[in-house]
């Protein structure tokens, strides 16, 4: 999983995140971003209203929260959902591990033309990381 930080710089950069079932999230003030939910009809469900999208807290949470708006929370996009926003764009990702046993993830995009290397200890936060520099190359 992503973590908030980078969660922070995709949104940022202009990711925009449209609630669905399975969707993970935290709610985005201080002190309560390390509880992470999943969107589920079961106990987190979308509701579209004309002022808004609200996640809807359904039965018993650990704490009293009925709804928070989605423009409150921050979404923690899975490796999934990561690699396919990065669409055309993904070359391709690699695993490996170093004589100490490391294991580093690599994906490989192509950004602005040129094929660029992402590595990180795990494969979704190297799609995150370029799907970062993607957007950024996008909108520059």
């Amino acid at each position: 999983m992503i973590s908030v930080e980078l969660a922070r710089t995709l949104r940022d950069a202009g990711l925009r995140w449209h609630p669905e079932t399975g969707d993970r999230f935290v709610i985005d003030k201080p002190g309560v971003d390390e509880d992470v939910f999943t969107v589920s009809e079961m106990t987190v469900e979308r509701h579209d209203y004309p002022s808004g999208t609200e996640l809807g807290f359904n039965g018993t949470t650990e704490w009293a929260l009925d709804s928070v708006a989605a423009s409150e929370s921050l979404w923690l996009p899975r490796e999934d959902q990561l690699r396919e926003l990065l669409g055309r764009s993904f070359v391709g990702l690699t695993r490996t591990e170093s004589p100490a046993g490391r294991v580093m993830h690599t994906v490989t995009a192509r950004i602005g033309g040129a094929e660029r290397t992402f590595a990180a200890a795990d494969a979704a936060t190297a799609y995150g990381e370029a799907l970062a520099a993607y957007i950024a190359a996008a909108l520059a």
